[in-house]
């Protein structure tokens, strides 16, 4: 390696061996999930074999949510979580988008309750961005996809 590339800012530390990675990449897709993928499974009809758990205020829920999301703000889950989600049952988080943290701290809340949980990655702001329809409280929505997050031919993704 030269000089140069052991300096260099993406590889200064180096990437990790081939095992490591896969472990690492492995236990990723157990705690996250794709706001395509939740959105397919919910699309499919029957159950999609998880509760999809919006952790915001009740302002940002009335804004727009989820088609079919359980509204549980994540400083309630403590005292709710009982009432709202069968123990059973693995649960989704999500909030309103990157660059919020809501939606992880909603699922290490329920985890420490003993639920299984994944977090929905992109949150609200992905959804709606990639086009799929969300209610508010004035009835339901929908924007066009942006290109730049829901190409109009998956092989385009690369996902």
């Amino acid at each position: 390696m030269t000089t140069e590339t052991a300096t260099h800012p993406v590889l200064r530390v180096p990437p990790a061996a081939p095992a490591e990675a896969a472990a690492y990449f492995r236990a990723s897709l157990a705690f996250h999930a794709d706001v395509s993928d939740v959105a397919a499974a919910l699309a499919a009809g029957g159950d999609p074999g998880f509760v999809l758990l919006d952790s915001r205020s009740t302002a940002a829920w009335d804004q727009g949510h989820v088609p079919g999301a359980v509204h549980l703000p994540t400083a309630l889950i403590p005292e709710q979580a009982g009432q709202l989600l069968d123990p059973d049952v693995p649960v989704v988080t999500y909030c309103w988008g990157p660059g919020c943290n809501g939606a992880t701290r909603a699922a290490l809340a329920l985890a420490e309750l003993g639920y299984r949980v994944k977090e929905m990655l992109g949150g609200f702001e992905y959804w709606v961005r990639e086009g799929f329809a969300y209610d508010t409280w004035e009835g339901r929505e929908q924007r066009a996809a942006d290109p730049l997050t829901a190409p109009v031919d998956d092989a385009d993704c690369g996902c």
